[in-house]
């Protein structure tokens, strides 16, 4: 494991699966960003088993995932840091059908929501979909404000 300071209070962390580039191909639909967050427990242990959990499920494909991001909080400040990393995926599932497994997936990792910007042991948010713009109750993607959330901005980079 490496760690890299990218500015004030921001580390990105390299391990054996963030970053990771896949060379195997896979022939699905949809190619699909998907922000990963959590601030509770073993985080990046969290991030690794999920990363497991999601290369064994036949309907994605991880393409790249990008280091891992320790980061303050943002909204309800007053809880601890963040770790954020993104997985650029392909899939045949449909949005709304991927947002559904999304939430399960999150609860399997032990997700529970209290209020908004809360704690959290897991959270994974569509940033892309393909070039689809959504603008739904339940579904907005591009994901709102993604270009101006260094959580989202810096692990981007490395997957460019």
């Amino acid at each position: 494991m490496k760690k890299t300071a990218v500015g004030k209070n921001l580390t990105l962390y390299f391990d054996k699966y963030f970053p990771a580039v896949n060379k195997k191909r896979a022939f699905f639909k949809h190619v699909v960003l998907i922000g990963l967050g959590g601030n509770i427990g073993n985080v990046r242990k969290r991030f690794e088993k999920l990363y497991l959990f999601l290369e064994k499920d036949r309907r994605f494909h991880i393409v790249k995932s990008s280091p891992v991001l320790k980061n303050p909080p943002f909204g309800y400040t007053d809880q601890d840091d963040f770790f954020n990393s993104l997985l650029l995926i392909q899939t045949s599932m449909m949005p709304r059908e991927l947002l559904k497994t999304l939430l399960r997936i999150e609860e399997r990792f032990g997700r529970v929501r209290s209020f908004k910007n809360a704690p959290r042991s897991l959270d994974l948010d569509i940033i892309f979909f393909d070039s689809l713009k959504l603008n739904g109750k339940r579904l907005t993607v591009p994901h709102p404000q993604w270009s101006q959330r260094e959580s989202v901005l810096i692990p981007l980079a490395y997957l460019q």
